[in-house]
């Protein structure tokens, strides 16, 4: 494996919520001591159910949140330790797609200014230079030439997914997280994007990391994955290894979820139980409320994150 571009190390993060009249209502861990590395070219896929603390790892690694503890190295450089004008030139280097592409669009903005703004922002293109820059975007990424005078209601949900893309890859990013960047997108949309951020993979050699909640489309694009579970990473496996053999019973419940494609097969058994609050986990592995193989050590102690083979990582008591 290559030299990671972002390595994290005992990443966590915790929100201090408010009640009435200013009063603290509780902490809210939403991650808890995790660690992972991404290398050049590579997809790691990042995997759970909502509430699990996934986008907020994305939004910490590209310095939208400050977190309460931990290490972010983004090009053997730690965030956090870097002057604003540090940060800023490793800022260029690593960009977002978010889950909404409307959100994430100045409606009074028109196409090409939305394109514009990072050009814009790093004070490094001239206006013919800026102007062709926005014309090889909107080409890259599969839209119309003369779509750049329209605003982005005029577009539909995968266009405007692709003018988020184009945004992010302006300024010729290394890294970019990709925050459910197709899950507000029917099937057909979804094939598109998702074949359009392979492309610009190969071409431009970018690395991903790729949240997402569907395992069929986080197979498809990752070199590997990461399961969390209630804010900790609970198995890190290279793709062939985490659906060929899944070792966490975690992961083995979400692949029981996948609905199956032909009629008359069994059904998905789904992920008994409910998630549990991180204002108030449970003690032990968190996981232990829902958990078939659950005996008295998981209420109690919290299991370590070990390395069963080659790059398989897996935080459970019992590994069969």
């Amino acid at each position: 494996m290559n030299s990671p571009i972002l390595s994290v190390k005992g990443l966590s993060m915790s929100f201090e919520l408010k009640g009435s009249w200013g009063r603290s209502a509780g902490t809210l861990r939403a991650v808890d001591n995790v660690s992972f590395d991404i290398s050049s070219g590579e997809t790691l896929g990042l995997v759970g159910e909502s509430g699990s603390g996934k986008s907020t790892i994305g939004r910490l690694v590209v310095g939208l949140l400050k977190p309460t503890q931990g290490e972010i190295q983004m090009f053997g450089t730690d965030i956090r330790q870097n002057n604003a004008d540090a940060f800023k030139a490793i800022r260029r280097k690593v960009q977002i797609v978010f889950q909404d592409p409307q959100g994430s669009l100045n409606p009074r903005m028109r196409i090409e200014n939305a394109i514009a703004e990072p050009l814009d922002i790093s004070g490094q293109y001239s206006p013919i230079e800026r102007a062709d820059r926005v014309k090889e975007l909107i080409e890259l990424v599969g839209l119309p030439r003369d779509c750049g005078k329209r605003f982005s209601h005029e577009f539909s949900g995968g266009q405007r997914q692709r003018i988020g893309i184009a945004r992010a890859i302006a300024l010729n990013p290394a890294f970019i997280v990709c925050d459910e960047p197709v899950s507000a997108l029917d099937v057909s949309m979804q094939a598109q994007v998702v074949n359009l951020l392979l492309d610009l993979q190969e071409k431009l050699n970018l690395s991903y990391l790729f949240i997402a909640h569907d395992l069929a489309v986080v197979r498809h694009v990752s070199s590997r994955v990461a399961v969390m579970y209630a804010g900790r990473i609970v198995e890190l496996a290279p793709r062939l290894d985490l659906y060929s053999k899944p070792l966490h019973p975690y992961t083995q419940a979400l692949m029981d979820a996948v609905p199956l494609p032909r009629p008359g097969m069994q059904k998905a058994v789904g992920v008994p139980g409910e998630v549990p609050s991180l204002l108030n986990p449970p003690s032990g592995c968190a996981f232990h409320t829902r958990c078939p193989r659950a005996s008295q050590i998981c209420t109690v102690d919290k299991p370590d994150y070990r390395q069963v083979s080659q790059e398989h990582f897996v935080a459970c008591h019992f590994i069969e």
